[in-house]
């Protein structure tokens, strides 16, 4: 018999203040750790008022874990220390692994009616990669692979792979499934899960029953599952729209301080002294 996992927890977003001044809710971070592993925050930044996202998020270090930014309004321009740059539009996705360290910016722009918003997670990179080369994958909209399933759900799949289809994203260190899952009023979804796997979901319009338990959950609800083989959600008198995201745990030690996680305090402090005395990037090319 397949094992059906049960919720552990449901959370509501926080309001929260980053960058120079950008309001969002954090659908969980610091304080959870290790419920997540090997997740370490996830930040949900939709707003319809530019003063307050404009201000955006100037130059800041990054090292030990990998970004992923996923844009549904609005677009955000990037750039770094070792010549990236671009502008991530609705529908794409930029998955940076910061590895060893990287030095970017991240300037988020409204469409023409001010809107602007998408959702940022952060993944933990294991101590054997944490000093591997940065690098980036920019995946644009029409690359993210979209399931129609016959009763009117639709997955893209950003990350990972449903009934043989494979995301864009591919060769991430945690194993992990990132997709975007619309349902259609009065239907239902079963989706296998990897046992021993962190498995969330956040939802991001309507509202969903999810599990046997058959538990509400609403936009900015982020519903975390117990360890299991799958999981069941259901839509009844409307739609519902999530991000489902899993991945392998670590299970390592975690120091983490703004936008550095390692391993260790020692680990920390050599990383903020050698940003201060600018030897942080260890790539040029």
């Amino acid at each position: 018999m397949t094992l059906d996992r049960k919720i552990r927890r449901i959370l509501q977003g926080k309001p929260t203040l980053e960058g120079a001044g950008v309001h969002l809710k954090r659908a969980f971070g610091f304080s959870e750790v290790p419920e997540f592993d090997p997740f370490l925050l996830l930040d949900d930044f939709r707003g319809d008022d530019p003063r307050y996202y404009i201000q955006g998020f100037p130059w800041h270090p990054h090292r030990g874990i990998e970004t992923i930014t996923y844009m549904l309004d609005g677009s955000v321009e990037h750039g770094d220390s070792i010549g990236n740059e671009g502008i991530i539009n609705p529908g794409d996705v930029q998955w940076m692994t910061a590895g060893s360290g990287i030095l970017h910016q991240e300037m988020p722009k409204g469409d023409n009616e001010g809107r602007m918003g998408g959702f940022q997670l952060w993944a933990n990179l294991p101590a054997s990669r944490k000093m591997m080369e940065p690098r980036y994958r920019d995946i644009k909209s029409e690359q993210i692979p979209e399931i129609n399933m016959p009763n009117g759900t639709k997955i893209r799949v950003i990350c990972g792979d449903v009934g043989g289809v494979e995301g864009s994203a591919k060769d991430i260190v945690i194993k992990p499934e990132f997709l975007d899952i619309t349902m259609p009023e009065n239907t239902d979804y079963l989706h296998p899960t990897e046992m021993g796997h962190t498995v969330f979901a956040y939802i991001i319009e309507g509202k969903g029953y999810f599990s046997q338990e058959k538990k509400a959950a609403a936009n900015e609800n982020l519903v975390l599952f117990d360890n299991g083989e799958q999981i069941t959600i259901a839509a009844r008198r409307e739609a519902v729209r999530f991000l489902l995201i899993s991945g392998k745990p670590l299970g390592e030690p975690v120091a983490w301080r703004g936008p550095i996680v390692l391993n260790t305090q020692e680990e920390l402090e050599i990383a903020f002294a050698e940003y201060r005395n600018g030897t942080f990037i260890k790539s040029e090319d």
